[in-house]
């Protein structure tokens, strides 16, 4: 395989999707900090009723309009396909709520560099201080199941901000359409035999209620890790 790292020529081979639902108080800012690091950033606006996708276009984003809210797995293999098709070598991923700082990109890509892996997901378990103490519990169980699934060590199988490298695309567009993709999107990774590399970041947790339902996506999860340890998820 590759050796991944060495794609890395400069920011202009890397852009970025940002999917974001009912964020128009967020999108702009993060939006402009973004585009402080890359040329190219995209922003998937799943159905919003709000002004989201004005506000990302203001700040100066090419924006992909979902007609319905399709959930988060959806906006994101959205973007995914649609970078996929412009040749960039990398893809970065980041919320649209703030949670993940634009300016952390350089440390995927300086991961990258001396990496033969092809996905990067950051960590925020070596920053445990703003973490909510239930979030870091719940955390650290999901990620030692999704580990062992995977069959490799990934700290912070939870953080949606990653950077995956093109050659792995293809093989990730499969699977859930909320937020139990990014779940299953290192899963299909790991069972095509990329290698996935953490990188340490900043924890950063927003005044606002967040859009995961606990009881609801922990049900999805088992029923993910049910339906994958049984084989059957393929």
């Amino acid at each position: 395989m590759e050796n991944a790292g060495a794609r890395v020529q400069d920011r202009l081979s890397i852009a970025a999707v940002i999917p974001a639902y009912g964020e128009e108080k967020h999108i702009g800012d993060v939006v402009r900090r973004t585009r402080q690091q890359l040329d190219h950033v995209l922003v998937v606006d799943d159905g919003s009723n709000d002004q989201t996708a004005a506000r990302a276009r203001e700040a100066g984003a090419e924006v992909i309009v979902h007609p319905q809210n399709r959930g988060k797995g959806e906006a994101i293999k959205t973007g995914l396909r649609h970078w996929l098709d412009r040749q960039f070598t990398y893809v970065v991923i980041l919320d649209a709520d703030g949670q993940h700082l634009p300016e952390e990109i350089d440390r995927f890509v300086n991961v990258a560099l001396a990496s033969d892996a092809q996905l990067f997901i950051g960590t925020r378990m070596n920053d445990l201080s703003g973490m909510p103490p239930l979030r870091r519990i719940v955390n650290r169980y999901m990620s030692k199941r999704i580990s062992r699934t995977c069959g490799q060590k990934i700290p912070d199988t939870q953080c949606g901000f990653r950077m995956l490298h093109r050659q792995l695309v293809p093989d990730v567009l499969g699977g859930a359409n909320r937020f139990d993709y990014e779940t299953e999107m290192l899963i299909f990774a790991s069972r095509k035999g990329y290698r996935i590399e953490s990188v340490p970041i900043s924890t950063v947790y927003c005044d606002e209620v967040s859009s995961i339902h606990p009881i609801r996506d922990t049900i999805r999860f088992f029923k993910l890790m049910r339906r994958y340890r049984k084989g059957r998820g393929d």
